[in-house]
């Protein structure tokens, strides 16, 4: 396993039963780099901006030249909610999150490896990119809080 790969248990009691992402031409990279546990992000060639999610132009000026590059992985929490429902392949209560990555763009995640509570769960804190193998093709990026310093 990956360094930065975490256990199934640190997430579901079971067998991830969700329902799993299904790669396309476009997100493929994306897909592939969480599978070998890099996050790999986009970069418009006129501007120089990271964005998220994965697509075949710019954003921000149509460009089809775009480059794809290794992201650092750390984060700060910028929105979130905790979900107390169950929903398969989640065991409640889990926190549905939107993080924004140290190069700039924004995604929607989990917040693993933390109590999943408001006194945890603190808007703005520093985050790392963690693993989590679905299958031997897809393994889904989430967020912890930053062992950086700690």
């Amino acid at each position: 396993t990956h360094p930065f790969s975490i256990p199934l248990s640190g997430l579901v009691a079971m067998p991830f039963t969700g329902s799993k992402p299904k790669p396309t031409p476009e997100t493929k990279h994306f897909w592939d780099g969480c599978k070998i546990g890099k996050l790999l992000l986009q970069r418009c060639p006129d501007t120089g901006r990271a964005y998220f999610p994965p697509r075949p132009f710019s954003p921000f000026t149509g460009n089809r030249a775009v480059a794809v590059f290794e992201a650092s992985g750390r984060a700060t929490l910028h929105s979130y909610v905790i979900h107390h429902r169950e929903v398969p392949g989640f065991t409640p209560p889990y926190a549905i999150a939107v993080v924004e990555l140290e190069e700039g763009p924004r995604m929607m995640t989990n917040i693993v490896e933390c109590p999943q509570t408001p006194e945890a769960l603190k808007l703005d804190m520093p985050l790392e990119v963690v693993f989590r193998p679905v299958d031997g093709e897809i393994s889904l990026p989430l967020f912890r809080p930053s062992k950086e310093g700690a």
